[in-house]
């Protein structure tokens, strides 16, 4: 028998949430995520101590997804100006999908007021995260201001996906790269 067996409800769970809060946002009902995740109650207590835990853990997952993401976005070019300046491209086709939601990291910050809540330090360490990648893309160009560039850079690829979730048919992705080149120049 080779076949694989099916997720356990840890995983439907993440799975479920990643779907909903992206799709839906972060106030998204446990009645809900449990019935997406055909899981009980109680497995989303047992593994993630609730719905706060769960909103935590899903943010953490999507972030290695996410960082990956812009890490294959950049390797689509071989020189690093024009590795930059490809990620606004990439950004536009992303936001460009009629699937396309927003920023989840924006959403999830908006969505919960508490600012004790858990998840802001998941999405303040993937702004971290992703603030060093374009800091070391920055830096293999020879540019003279890295870190201060890099803030710019994050604050174009914040509005892309910000105004491209209003699926408008404008192309936040094409003007931003215009703004990028007059950054790296």
């Amino acid at each position: 028998m080779s076949g694989t067996s099916p997720a356990g409800p840890r995983e439907r769970l993440l799975v479920a949430g990643q779907q909903l809060f992206y799709a839906r946002g972060a106030s998204v009902g446990v009645d809900a995520l449990l019935k997406d995740a055909n899981v009980a109650r109680r497995s989303l207590y047992e593994h993630f101590g609730g719905k706060d835990g769960l909103i935590e853990a899903v943010l953490r997952r999507a972030a290695e997804e996410d960082l990956a993401w812009y890490e294959s976005a950049l390797a689509a070019e071989a020189e690093p100006r024009d590795r930059l300046l490809g990620l606004f491209d990439r950004l536009d086709e992303l936001v460009s999908n009629p699937d396309f939601r927003g920023c989840r990291y924006f959403a999830t910050d908006l969505a919960l007021a508490e600012p004790d809540h858990p998840a802001h330090a998941e999405t303040a360490s993937f702004r971290q995260r992703l603030r060093s990648l374009l800091v070391r893309e920055l830096k293999a160009t020879g540019h003279d201001r890295p870190e201060g560039a890099a803030e710019q850079l994050h604050l174009l690829i914040e509005g892309t996906l910000v105004m491209g979730a209003t699926q408008d048919g404008r192309h936040p992705g094409h003007a931003a790269r215009d703004l990028a080149a007059a950054i790296l120049d």
